[in-house]
């Protein structure tokens, strides 16, 4: 079958031919549908994020899928159910966070992450994956289905947010998103269909015309240029956040997002900087204002079946103006490399494997 893959001794991702594989006992056998690429893939492929699998010379990139059973294998799913697959696995043995259900509360070293870290992705025409980390979609979503785990991954980080908040009335009104990519943009248009945020405001760094800056206020959401409004200036510009959500990876924004919260606001932090980055920063300041003002912050990575569930409702209420606007190609194997292209005319993209 065909997959596309990078080498340890050349991350130019290109297309391979593996077996296909087997399912093994309380696995199901998958028909590659769609895959998404996104800001993960660009480190994998750059060699800053992730790892190979133990003595493989190859990774199957790949960790936003949708596919069709093609083999139930016994499980209690059937052939033709269209499906998303969860990112984490077990590493050799299991350990207590999948025995407890919570594979994205396991620390480094306790898992494997499909196209990430120690395992292949899903970048193939099939794959395998046991059916409790398959989570079923209803078949109209099928050609949107990669863009169910980013969506988990929002879900996942306002559920903490609000969890954060748990012992007292917390009811937000304002958001901020710090950066204007797919992800950002799609959890902008999340907060604006869920009850509660009013007012939504997005940093990016680019100039009129540009197609981010469009999605942004065609949501009713206010474009902040950084160049010209730095994050802990938002406060005095526009207003203070009772939440901001944190997609760049620029680490100095994981210090700033204190700044701009309002009291009792919380910061969610998903960016991944590079490792080494060092800054001043006035520590007495933020540490006051932590307190004083009972702000918080919370570190969010990967998700759960329950949050692939919730992104799933998330997708469905969301207009069809978005997705045509935010997914800017889908590209079969012919042409896959487009879908690798980062440049300021592509917001999200996929790989084309096979029709429903």
């Amino acid at each position: 079958m065909d997959a596309i893959a990078v080498t340890r001794d050349d991350r130019t991702p290109r297309v391979v031919d593996l077996p296909r594989p087997e399912p093994g006992p309380g696995e199901a056998l998958v028909r590659t549908l769609r895959v998404g690429v996104d800001g993960t893939d660009h480190e994998v492929i750059a060699g800053s994020h992730g790892g190979f699998p133990d003595g493989d010379d190859h990774l199957v990139l790949g960790h936003e899928a949708v596919g069709v059973v093609a083999d139930a294998n016994g499980t209690d799913l059937d052939e033709g159910d269209v499906v998303v697959p969860t990112v984490r696995r077990r590493p050799d043995g299991d350990n207590e966070y999948f025995e407890r259900g919570e594979p994205d509360m396991a620390p480094p070293g306790r898992y494997a992450e499909r196209g990430i870290e120690g395992a292949h992705g899903f970048m193939a025409e099939y794959f395998t994956s046991p059916a409790e980390f398959l989570v079923e979609i209803p078949p109209e979503l099928a050609d949107l289905g990669f863009l169910v785990e980013p969506a988990s991954i929002t879900e996942k980080a306002l559920e903490l947010a609000f969890a954060a908040r748990s012992s007292f009335d917390w009811r937000p009104e304002s958001a901020f998103v710090l950066g204007n990519g797919s992800l950002g943009l799609l959890t902008l248009a999340m907060l604006d269909a869920r009850d509660g945020f009013d007012r939504l405001y997005c940093l990016g760094r680019r100039s009129r015309p540009d197609p981010t800056i469009d999605v942004v206020e065609d949501l009713g959401a206010t474009y902040v240029d950084s160049r010209e409004t730095a994050v802990p200036d938002a406060p005095a510009v526009h207003e203070p956040m009772d939440f901001v959500y944190e997609a760049t990876g620029h680490a100095p924004h994981a210090f700033e997002t204190v700044e701009a919260l309002a009291p009792n606001g919380v910061g969610a932090l998903l960016g991944v900087p590079e490792a080494g980055w060092t800054f001043d920063v006035d520590g007495s300041d933020l540490h006051r204002d932590l307190v004083l003002e009972n702000k918080a912050l919370v570190g969010s990575v990967n998700s759960g079946v329950r949050h692939f569930e919730a992104g799933v409702d998330a997708l469905r209420e969301l207009p069809d103006w978005l997705f045509d606007a935010l997914v800017t190609g889908v590209y079969g194997l012919e042409e896959f490399r487009r879908a690798f292209a980062d440049d300021e005319t592509t917001i999200k993209t996929a790989v084309q494997f096979g029709a429903q």
